[in-house]
């Protein structure tokens, strides 16, 4: 069983403490993390395309067999929406290839599309698969990617073909505006790769209205938890799986893949 597990981002001040020794600077807190887990996903480069020098810093601060799986940039997801995007896109490909063989799965997160957008399955489409096309041209043969949608309408054949024609996978998430685990397991076309790439989000707004600081669990999601962990260990039969928890599903993202692990090892 090949699973690899960790949490979205690692640098929060709030993890001082409770996950990192007191004293953490944050220049050491990725090498005190990669103590605890073997991967992690990259937020930072959602909100921008990281430097060079940030990207070897990164690497000489885990071990041998590490794994970073980075978020595309929303300014190719979200502001440009796929298109003109061409130079940023060229830029983070070639920031990304200098992980080498640290680079995992690269995560092309896509917003919730309201009606006022005017943004349907169908137009969708229309950008998704030309852009995918482009960077099957643009990657080096290592490189993978991964595809999250946050409109549960957007679950349809459609998408799955498209994905699946490409061998990309559609990330599997746990998510308040998306179906449950169990619904999500009961679909087996949402499989559309040979991995699979899971993220347990929660409810940002609801838990938001709890706390600011994420620190401490605040949600109990045991059963989620063990809804996914039973799923992840059918899956991890044939396939290799990446699973992240992010603050805001619990609040305390350490905590939550801490008892997926305890969950995956229990018989």
């Amino acid at each position: 069983m090949t699973v690899w597990l960790g949490t979205a981002g690692w640098s929060y001040k709030d993890w001082i403490g409770p996950f990192y020794p007191s004293g953490t600077a944050p220049g050491d807190m990725l090498r005190s993390y990669a103590q605890r887990f073997r991967c992690v996903e990259v937020d930072s480069s959602f909100y921008s395309v990281p430097a060079k020098r940030t990207v070897e810093a990164w690497c000489k601060r885990v071990p041998m067999g590490f794994v970073f799986c980075p978020k595309f940039p929303k300014s190719i997801s979200h502001d440009s929406f796929l298109l003109g995007c061409e130079q940023e896109l060229t830029t983070f490909l070639e920031r990304m290839s200098l992980l080498g063989g640290a680079l995992g799965p690269m995560l092309l997160q896509f917003p919730y599309f309201n009606q006022k957008s005017g943004v349907d399955l169908a137009a969708f489409l229309a950008r998704l698969e030309p852009f995918l096309d482009l960077l099957v041209e643009w990657m080096l043969p290592h490189m993978r990617v991964v595809v999250e949608v946050r409109n549960r309408s957007f679950l349809r054949e459609s998408l799955f073909a498209a994905l699946r024609k490409r061998k990309v996978p559609l990330a599997l998430i746990d998510h308040a505006w998306m179906p449950s685990p169990d619904q999500q397991r009961q679909n087996k076309d949402m499989l559309t790769s040979d991995f699979v790439y899971l993220r347990l989000l929660g409810d940002r707004y609801g838990i938001e209205k709890l706390s600011k600081t994420w620190d401490r669990e605040l949600v109990d999601q045991s059963w989620r938890i063990s809804s996914w962990a039973d799923w992840v260990k059918e899956l991890a039969q044939e396939r290799t799986v990446f699973a992240f928890a992010n603050n805001h599903f619990a609040g305390f993202a350490p905590a939550s893949m801490q008892k997926l692990q305890q969950a995956l090892e229990e018989s």
